[in-house]
């Protein structure tokens, strides 16, 4: 799947899914304002039934069109301004008026008492229509005047149990958006995985085919007898052979190093190690390489007399691996300050470069395996990505941590935090 084309999959998708999710949510939230209104309605036809059962008990039905006996006080409070004489008949009226019109759920009422200009106990009817006292204080009306009062207190409950359904099928769309998006998600990353996996196998090819094509012609010229006659030209060629053969051979020890750590069976071979008299050997032992001989290193050790509980084969490539990595990508003199600090009990090995530094944001990803930092079309440096994947590990392994930052004078600094130490 081409760039481009995945760029307008993904741009339709969320186009797409806000689309459904606003339109979703445009329905929900009108559903909800619909059963809000509807409740209201419901609730004030219910209440004036009431005052009309009411009235028709006491024969003063004449003056129900000249009155508004029925006020909304808030969404979920409600006066009428009748006279009640029997509680237990307004009680009753309330429950029968709210059943009909299919208003399940509990509610609360109180009568005003003219005489102490109070309203009365409250009672609290629920949905089974069991009978309990309530606590609720109903707020006196301005209008001096006999009046009773209908609370209900989960009037957001019972809107919610209206639109379970609702509610039901946006938790599916959500589900659904959510799979949607990790599969897409799962698409991008194994494109990109696909990408770094055939750059890798390029790589790999030309590491290979290189140095074997190099050592087939030298091959090829010593066979010719003619070669005895030019000893200085054998020396060169049997010299070719010497280095092709050593990088061949380090490249296929990277791959068996990442095959090995996949199959995580990293074996640390653990023991106490001089730290100060370690790295002067590792830094030695790194000079008389061929990416060694152009580097200048200084290091600091300060005197610091650790012992370090860890592997030491892995632990020299771990460091082999940095400082390669700073000469390999510098396009000057490589410069390199190796210093070693003690900080809150745990030592610390700054590796300081003069190399071409790398980018923030590709800074969490240089550890990330055949990751490497994109350069355009310009590829001047070999490799499989694979050496600070390599780091990464063995840095896990030990329990210790390493970080990048830049380094203000130009290049960067791997900082590793040495735990195990006595």
């Amino acid at each position: 799947m081409k760039g481009k084309t995945l760029k307008y999959i993904i741009f339709l998708a969320l186009v797409s899914i806000t689309g459904v999710l606003s339109i979703q949510f445009f329905l929900l939230r009108n559903s909800y304002k619909y059963s809000e209104k509807q409740f209201t309605e419901s609730t004030v036809v219910a209440l004036k039934e009431v005052a009309w059962q009411l009235l028709q008990e006491t024969g003063n039905t004449a003056n129900f069109d000249s009155i508004i006996p029925v006020e909304i006080v808030a969404d979920n409070m409600y006066r009428v301004y009748i006279q009640v004489f029997d509680r237990e008949l307004l009680k009753q009226q309330l429950i029968e008026e709210l059943k009909k019109h299919e208003i399940y759920t509990n509610f609360e009422f109180a009568v005003f008492n003219p005489e102490t200009e109070q309203m009365g106990e409250g009672t609290l009817i629920t949905s089974d229509l069991d009978e309990k006292q309530t606590y609720f204080t109903f707020p006196l009306s301005k209008r001096c005047t006999d009046y009773f009062s209908v609370h209900f207190p989960n009037r957001t409950s019972y809107f919610n149990s209206r639109l379970s359904v609702w509610y039901f099928f946006s938790a599916l769309l959500m589900l659904v958006v959510f799979f949607f998006g990790y599969t897409l998600w799962v698409i991008i990353k194994q494109r990109q995985l696909s990408e770094i996996q055939k750059n890798f196998i390029n790589n790999l090819t030309h590491e290979l085919k290189t140095p074997i094509s190099s050592i087939g012609l030298s091959a090829k010229v010593i066979n010719d007898k003619k070669i005895l006659e030019t000893p200085q030209r054998l020396f060169e060629y049997t010299k070719i052979i010497q280095e092709q053969n050593n990088r061949l051979s380090k490249n296929v020890e990277n791959v068996l190093n990442l095959a090995s750590i996949e199959k995580n069976r990293i074996h640390l071979d653990k023991e106490d190690i001089h730290l100060s008299s370690f790295l002067s050997e590792t830094i030695e032992h790194f000079k008389q390489s061929d990416f060694g001989q152009k580097a200048n290193i200084n290091t600091k050790l300060n005197g610091f007399n650790a012992v370090v509980y860890a592997d030491k084969f892995h632990f020299s490539n771990l460091v082999v691996n940095i400082l390669e990595n700073a000469v390999k990508y510098c396009e000057q003199k490589p410069e390199i300050d190796i210093e070693l600090k003690k900080i809150k009990g745990k030592y610390e090995l700054e590796i300081i470069d003069n190399g071409i530094g790398i980018p923030k944001e590709h800074r969490k990803k240089i550890f990330k395996k055949f990751y490497r930092v994109p350069t355009g079309n310009v590829h001047n440096v070999k490799g499989f990505g694979l050496g600070l994947d390599y780091v990464y590990k063995i840095v896990n392994a030990q329990g210790w941590k390493i970080r990048v930052e830049e380094n203000p004078k130009g290049g960067s600094i791997f900082t590793l935090t040495i735990q195990n130490t006595k």
